[in-house]
This record gives structure tokens, sequence and C-alpha cells, in this order.
């Protein structure tokens, strides 16, 4: 870590006051508690390097088609402005997807925030000293923490651009969730007038840990991260996938008063709607939505005709134009993953909770429907 960002950090107010002794500490102890985070915060970007190693490493991302969507809005939003990237979070492998496109266009790599449940073993060395990625308490409330976070990525907004998942971490529901206003605070309190968010929207035809984040989703409680990397790599054989990667407009910061609550909010909201109509409607999701426990083909993508006419209604990022085709594209993924089981004409539910967390991705698009056929 740079000294001149240490020392930025050190001399921002929020860090200041509990270096002058937080609660029930001295000023010595304070200070040894900040200099902890700061440390742990450290991080070196070498991108050449990652870009070197990037296939040997990650033998899986060639089972990943990548398919980026507007990503000449990132280009030129790069060109004049300090960017900071807020996306939709679904897998483990979504940072590694996402810089690559960014990568595959030229457009300079962001510094990543990332669950700290990353940093251990191998994967946590490369995301320190490679990735250029920064280590997230996501759950902690120590107040000594949550001031030299803000104020580092306050900072950091200075100097790098950001990619953010705002969730707090992956979906074990499928659905998008609310996203926490943290992060998005402390790069609104960087005053940066250049700064801008892009709004980035990542989709599977199918997720590598489904079956992991389907099944913690009824545990309501998360896995030892090396116990999902050993079920990654079991689900990996066989594995392939498209992935759709969608940026939209820039959303101008130097109107959003750094200091007004409500500013935040209507930030916060504004960005999870542009992530939300980004979001690309693929035929696993439409198939896992239309399907009842047992249904004949032709039912079925009578169901998906339905629901492509309500997603057309709130302006969806559809990936197929008719029941027909959804069901002809899902089908043999499906199938293959063990979700469902087709028998001549009929097809059946086999794996209930795996489909309901494809179907749940579009429940926010769903929602919006509703909500505009009550207000029209």
């Amino acid at each position: 870590m740079d000294v001149d960002i240490t020392q930025a950090v050190l001399s921002r107010e929020e860090v200041a006051r509990y270096l002058r002794g937080g609660p029930g500490l001295t000023p010595d102890q304070a200070h040894e508690r900040i200099s902890a985070y700061l440390e742990e915060l450290r991080t070196t970007q070498r991108y050449s390097v990652y870009r070197a190693l990037k296939h040997p490493l990650y033998p899986i991302l060639r089972k990943i088609v990548r398919h980026p969507e507007f990503v000449e809005l990132a280009q030129a939003a790069t060109r004049s402005h300090r960017v900071v990237y807020a996306s939709n979070h679904k897998s483990h492998i979504d940072y590694l997807v996402e810089l690559l496109v960014l990568d595959d266009h030229g457009i300079r790599p962001p510094v990543i925030a990332a669950g700290i449940n990353l940093f251990n073993g191998a994967m946590g060395l490369l995301n320190r000293h490679v990735t250029g990625a920064i280590p997230i308490r996501r759950d902690s409330r120590d107040p000594a923490y949550l001031a030299t976070l803000r104020a580092y990525v306050a900072e950091l907004v200075q100097r790098h651009d950001l990619f953010l998942y705002l969730e707090g971490g992956r979906s074990y529901s499928g659905e998008f969730k609310s996203l926490k206003t943290g992060l998005l605070q402390a790069v609104v309190q960087a005053r940066r007038p250049d700064a801008v968010i892009v709004p980035v929207a990542i989709a599977y035809d199918l997720v590598l840990e489904d079956q992991a984040l389907a099944r913690q989703g009824m545990k309501r409680r998360q896995r030892r991260f090396t116990g999902e990397v050993a079920e990654m790599v079991r689900f990996a054989v066989g594995y392939e996938s498209r992935a759709f990667v969608t940026f939209g407009q820039p959303i101008p910061l130097e109107t959003v008063d750094p200091d007004s609550r409500r500013d935040l909010v209507t930030l916060t909201r504004h960005t999870r709607e542009a992530i939300g109509k980004l979001y690309k409607v693929l035929p696993t999701a439409l198939l896992a939505a239309a399907l009842r426990p047992s249904m004949p083909r032709q039912n079925l993508v009578d169901r998906i005709d339905e629901l492509l006419d309500a997603l057309r209604s709130v302006n969806a990022n559809l990936g197929v134009e008719s029941g027909y085709q959804a069901v002809e594209q899902a089908t043999g993924p499906l199938v293959a993953r063990g979700v469902i089981v087709v028998e001549g004409e009929r097809y059946r539910v086999r794996e209930r909770h795996v489909l309901r967390y494809y179907a749940r991705s579009l429940t926010h698009l769903l929602k919006a429907r509703a909500g505009s056929n009550k207000t029209s």
C-alpha cells in the first residue's frame, strides 16, 4: 500500500476521530486497531501477470463464452471519468469474467472489492498480489473498521477505477437483492466531480455453483469457501455456459450531496433499477419460471410466451423471442445439469430447489411489472 494513501486515510476526519481515542480505547489502542485494518486492506495490482496466467489458472473460463453488451459505454466513460462499476453478483467467477470482458476491449483494470472469505490460500494470494482486490468484512459492525474502510475506498477512488458488488454477497435464493449503501457512500464522499457509476449486469445460462447456492438458500447460512470450491470443481465437469455482461449508461455523481442521506438512498435505488433492467433474460431462467412439477411441452411453451409478454411490458433485456426458442435452447443444458427430466413430450422437475433458484432471477422484473400495473 502506498505511503501517500496510508497518510491520506489517516488524515480523513472519520478516521482521525478514532485516532483520538474510540469508544473505550486509548489513542494508542485506536491507532493499533486502525493500522491493522489498513494492513489488511493493503493490495497490489499486477494485472499484466493476471492476464498472462488467466488460462492456466482458470481452465473453467474456457468453458464460458463471454457476450459483452454495450461495452462501448464503459470505454467512453473511462476516457473522461473516474469509473465505479456496480454489478449484481451471481457467482464466485463473476469478477474473473467481468474483468476479462473489460480487458478484451482494452479498458483499464479496476480495483475489485471482494468478500474477505476469498482471501484464503491460493485464491487469497492471487487476489491480494495480482488482481488487486481489497478484502471486505461484510458483517463487521466495528466502528473503527467501518470508518477505515470508507476512508480507504474514498481515497482509492482518487487513484483507481473500482468494481463493486453492492448486494453484499451472492444471492442464495437467485433473486436480485437490495443494494447496501456503505461502499457507495464512501465513493460519494470521495467528492470527485468526474466520478460516475457504470451499472453492469451479469447473467449465465448456468451458474457454476448453482447446486451449492440453492442448498445454502434453504439452510440460510454460508458454507466454508473451501467446501464451495471443492463443489465447484466437481460441477465443472461437463459445464458450459454463456455469460452476458451488459453495461448501462453512466450515472453522474457530481450532483449527489455527500452529506445527504436522501441523495444516497436515491442513488442506490437508481443504481439497482439500472442493473435490474440490464439483466439478460436467458432461456434457462424462463423455462425454470414457467415449469410446474410435470407439464406437456406445448403447455410449457405457452407459459413462456406469456412470461415473455409480461417481460416485454417492462422493457426487459430478452435473450429469446419466443417460448419455442426458449425451450429449444434451455432443455439440453438443464437436462445435462440434472435439474429437469424430459420423457417424450413431458417435462418433469428433478431438482426443485435449483429450478427455483433460476426462476427467482426474474423476480425483480416481474415485480416491476406488477408495480407498473398498479399505477396505470
